[in-house]
């Protein structure tokens, strides 16, 4: 450990530095997840359980072969199993237990952003146990909780403070979601949107760019050497060049948000239903992931499209390979089988089973329209991509990541407008409804930035607007005695007095400088005497920060306020007090 004297002109400069380490660092670790899965997959589900999944195209398998046990267990229990692995190993690091999406945020917000080192190591083994044993789960929310991860132990490394820490864990965010799901800038945008529900952490745009594209390279250039596929080749999905035919369609997109909006309320809720029935459960916590995991394999022994990532089935929609009525099942039962997945603590994430529960969604409403209105409704796999961003906008509350995404998931440019009609949609109808239950409204009310948006509200007001008036501000004159001056602190209760002379300002007299002078004096001594004439003073149109910085760096409890024209002319007077009561009714005014 070692520590770095950043100074503030190249305060920039470090953090764009140390994202470029954590965006490298994320990318290794995606790939040691993406493999990790896998290796549990094949494990677990063929091996074990004689089951194959389906992968998407994006699912590149780097294990070609993997040897035989012999052994063929029902499918019902190898979730079980993971789920009871996953479950013993995360007593390790407890904060591994469920999705990873709302322990990485409630750190930014809550934690200042302090992440335990051993959180990405643990995330990543008991991830891979819960998904590729079948649990219904993506790889986003243990990515986004090892990113941010990686980002707090980099900023700790360089001894950074609680801003730049913060920094990092969002651009940490950003590195695993654009790598894992091969979306640079669609993961940068996530990486600062996911924080809020309505704002957006744009301080750390910059590094989350760069950290989300060097964990993209990273990821990408990795998989190419091991699996022999050319870099940048590789997208989630393979799609149709799907387009937009007529207005019409436009209106079918905004049902699909809609309806996406309503789904999107059932997964929040489902969600909020079982975490409370698994925490009702009188078993040991580690327990409670293998119970999930064998209601899910239930499930899964008779629909078994809810099993995994459901990428693979994902794919096979998008390619026609569907029926209406499975996907129309897979809908709903992909939010349970997912929702009861995270509750009972298995680590799996949420924003991919969005993803594909959005497809179904979408495939489901758009082969329905396709059938009644074959001449209009030419291309039901644009619903389906639609209903992708229009799931993830509803229940995130992340619309413009959302988009981006998935066009850059599919490689399709041509919906734009229909992936925007239909995330919009279905994010008004969630309104400030999300899964992320750490996420707050905007910066505002985020603890992160508490401070400086008080300093941000001086910043709004005048000293004009919180002075004492000059016609109101007790004085005294040269001539009184400091006898005088005690009797007058004694009578109003202020411990400091501007001091005129024939109207002008030429001094100023506290309870500290009359206190100083000897008892058997005070009648004899005047205020010209013991008076301040180096004043510090403030102006009208100054703001109440600036005023606030003077009296904080010259230690002194009030400040005159002259004209700049005429420094010797008061025209009022501001203590702390005053600042506080004017900061006290702009937060009033504002947010009250």
């Amino acid at each position: 450990m070692f520590k770095l004297k950043i100074s503030k002109d190249v305060h920039s400069l470090v953090v764009i530095l140390a994202s470029v380490i954590v965006g490298s660092v994320v990318g290794i670790f995606s790939f040691a997840l993406h493999l990790l899965i896998e290796v549990c997959r094949k494990f677990f589900l063929e091996v074990l359980g004689n089951f194959r999944l389906p992968v998407s195209s994006g699912e590149i398998e780097v294990l070609k072969e993997f040897p035989s046990i012999g052994i063929c267990l029902p499918l019902f229990l190898i979730p079980a199993i993971g789920g009871l692995l996953c479950g013993l190993i995360a007593l390790i690091a407890p904060e591994t237990y469920g999705g990873g999406t709302d322990e990485v945020v409630n750190s930014f917000h809550m934690l200042r952003g302090f992440i335990r080192a051993r959180v990405p190591f643990i995330k990543t083994i008991v991830s891979a146990l819960t998904i590729g044993s079948g649990g219904s789960g993506g790889r986003e929310g243990p990515i986004v909780h090892i990113g941010g991860g990686v980002g707090s132990v980099i900023a700790e490394i360089f001894k950074m403070n609680d801003r730049c820490r913060r920094i990092l864990v969002a651009s940490g965010i950003a590195g695993g979601m654009g790598s894992i799901f091969l979306a640079p800038i669609g993961g940068a945008i996530f990486g600062i949107e996911v924080l809020y529900k309505r704002d957006y952490e744009v301080e750390a745009l910059i590094p989350a760019v760069i950290s989300s594209i060097m964990a993209y390279v990273v990821f990408q250039s990795i998989l190419s050497a091991v699996a022999g596929v050319p870099f940048g080749s590789l997208r989630i999905f393979k799609t149709e060049n799907v387009r937009i035919c007529s207005a019409y369609d436009l209106l079918g997109y905004a049902i699909l948000g809609v309806l996406a909006g309503l789904v999107s309320l059932l997964y929040i809720y489902s969600k909020v239903f079982f975490k409370k029935v698994f925490d009702a459960i009188p078993t040991a916590k580690y327990v409670k992931p293998a119970i999930g995991g064998f209601i899910v394999g239930l499930i899964g022994m008779y629909f078994p499209y809810i099993l995994g990532t459901g990428y693979g089935y994902t794919q096979l929609a998008l390619l026609g390979k569907l029926s209406i009525t499975v996907m129309a099942l897979a809908t709903i039962l992909k939010v349970f089988a997912t929702t009861i997945t995270v509750s009972s603590g298995g680590s799996g994430g949420l924003f991919a089973p969005a993803v594909v529960i959005g497809c179904m969604l979408g495939g489901t409403v758009g082969g329905f329209l396709h059938s009644i209105f074959p001449d209009i409704c030419n291309y039901p796999e644009g619903f389906m991509l639609a209903g992708m961003a229009a799931l993830v906008s509803g229940t995130f509350k992340t619309p413009l990541s959302a988009i981006i995404m998935v066009v850059e998931m599919t490689g399709n440019y041509n919906l734009l407008p229909a992936l925007a009609i239909s995330s919009v949609t279905s994010y008004l109808i969630t309104r400030d409804i999300s899964i992320v239950e750490a996420q707050v409204a905007t910066r505002a009310e985020s603890p992160a930035h508490r401070a400086e948006m008080q300093i941000d509200v001086l910043r709004n007001v005048r000293v004009r607007d919180a002075m004492i008036p000059a016609e109101k501000v007790v004085t005294v004159s040269p001539s009184n005695t400091v006898f005088e001056v005690l009797n007058l602190i004694e009578k109003t209760g202020h411990i400091g007095y501007p001091v005129l002379n024939n109207g002008e300002l030429v001094g100023i007299i506290t309870f500290e400088d009359v206190e100083k002078v000897p008892i058997e004096k005070r009648k004899t001594t005047t205020v010209s005497d013991v008076m301040t004439r180096n004043l510090v003073v403030t102006y009208p149109d100054e703001t109440l920060e600036d005023a606030l910085i003077k009296l904080v760096t010259r230690g002194v409890g009030r400040l005159p306020v002259v004209e700049r024209e005429d420094k010797k002319k008061l025209v009022g007077l501001i203590t702390r007090s005053d600042i506080m009561k004017a900061h006290a009714r702009e937060i009033s005014r504002l947010y009250g």
